[in-house]
């Protein structure tokens, strides 16, 4: 894709959107409503590339998924009337549908082969692959298995007591699918709580699942039965308008219906930290997931520290409060973040290579980076690295510039937020 350039805004951003449907929420629901049995709707669906290489896969194992806008019916008889697909499975770019996906495939007494884009392939497999080893899957694959393209021979699965060695959802998630189909009790320990939309939405299923102290706990005794679920707006990709209404003088917007699950709510409380203004009003929940409006408010920004049990609860909004913190007063540390190097493409680099072309001062360091505001930042032209959270970070960057920032390709956005720049219009009639 050629270059894209874009002009700063003129005026104070203000008004309400309605930002897509939970990226992570529309993977679950899918995987989910597919193992159940009967019939599952899915509203507010996130139709990203990413969510659709889940949709896909599921109907390669027969299951019938009706797509209608952002609406989704799944009609499925459980994993018991899955047949086994006739080619691989294609992943895309999506880390969320390869993990979760192996979870899943482990238990399944089929034989799978899956792959992915480049990007996606560069990515370890290893500590989701592991835990699911020791459950009693079989998996074949570059290093062992630690990387895709791999094979899969799932079948009879045992209970496991696993201690997750990083913080990480995707890792947590994919042994609670497995131990959906494991004989016995599947434990998961965390030191620290991650997202915690697997065990919600589990629970909404029918699953026996329990939580305390850290512990989730689950056995394949009781079967998943389809439901009705509604995704609540992604608190990631309202992150991006949140952060473009604290940085623009003189801006209110308002982010409807947001997802407000408090795993996912570390972005408002840093913006707070730093000294916005946020209200949060209409807050209600369904399903196990909190919702409500947020509403932000611009005001003079103050560099913070952002570390330790936070980083899990932000780590996906880390490029945009980067951006954020170009605009605050002193200096901004941000560390214990070293997950990012493993996501899309190496975050700290990519944060660091776009907003120092722009015109930011950031020193990158090993699990983090040091970010010193207030920085006028000038405009040019920077590499969004195909990853969808680095090209919408730049975009916002472009409110705030003096001149142009020249991006050398937007296609990745549509991974996330397919109507991106028609909501930045909407808020900005920047074009």
């Amino acid at each position: 894709m050629k270059d894209v350039a874009l002009r700063p805004v003129t005026t104070p951003l203000s008004g309400e959107l309605r930002v897509p449907g939970d990226k992570s929420i529309s993977h679950r629901a899918v995987i989910l409503g597919s193992l159940a049995k009967g019939t599952t709707t899915i509203t507010n669906f996130l139709t990203g590339e990413d969510c659709i290489r889940t949709v896909e896969a599921f109907r390669q194992f027969g299951v019938s998924i009706k797509q209608d806008g952002t609406s989704l019916q799944i009609t499925s008889d459980g994993p018991e009337s899955f047949t086994e697909p006739a080619i691989p499975l294609y992943f895309g770019n999506s880390g969320t549908t390869a993990r979760l996906m192996l979870g899943v495939l482990a238990g399944l007494p089929l034989f799978t082969s899956v792959y992915g884009d480049a990007s996606l392939a560069s990515r370890p497999m290893d500590r989701v692959v592991a835990p699911l080893k020791n459950m009693g899957a079989r998996f074949d694959g570059r290093s062992g298995g630690s990387y895709l393209p791999m094979a899969v021979k799932g079948g009879h699965l045992k209970g496991i007591h696993y201690q997750l060695p990083v913080k990480s959802a995707q890792v947590k998630s994919a042994v609670l699918l497995g131990g959906l189909s494991a004989d016995g009790m599947t434990e998961v320990t965390e030191e620290t709580p991650t997202r915690n939309h697997s065990e919600n939405m589990l629970r909404a299923f029918g699953a026996d699942i329990s939580e305390a102290n850290g512990r989730i706990r689950i056995t394949s005794q009781k079967a998943l039965k389809g439901i009705d679920v509604h995704v609540p707006g992604d608190i990631s990709s309202a992150a991006f308008f949140m952060t473009a209404a604290a940085i623009v003088p003189g801006s209110q917007l308002t982010l409807k219906n947001t997802g407000l699950n408090h795993t996912r709510t570390g972005i408002i409380d840093v913006l707070r930290d730093m000294g916005t203004g946020v209200a949060i009003s209409n807050q209600h929940t369904m399903g196990g997931e909190t919702f409500g409006d947020v509403t932000i408010t611009q005001q003079k920004l103050k560099g913070t520290v952002i570390d330790g049990d936070i980083i899990p609860r932000l780590i996906d909004e880390l490029p945009v409060i980067a951006l954020a913190a170009t605009q605050a007063e002193g200096q901004t540390v941000i560390r214990d973040a070293k997950e990012l190097r493993l996501k899309e493409t190496d975050r700290i680099d990519a944060i660091t290579d776009g907003l120092t072309r722009l015109g930011a001062q950031i020193t990158p360091t090993d699990d983090g980076m040091i970010i010193k505001g207030v920085s006028q930042l000038t405009g040019g032209k920077a590499a969004a690295y195909n990853d969808h959270r680095i090209a919408m970070m730049l975009a916002v960057a472009s409110f705030i510039t003096r001149g142009e920032v020249v991006i050398d390709d937007i296609s990745s956005i549509d991974i996330s937020y397919p109507n991106f720049f028609r909501d930045v219009q909407t808020i900005t009639r920047k074009w």
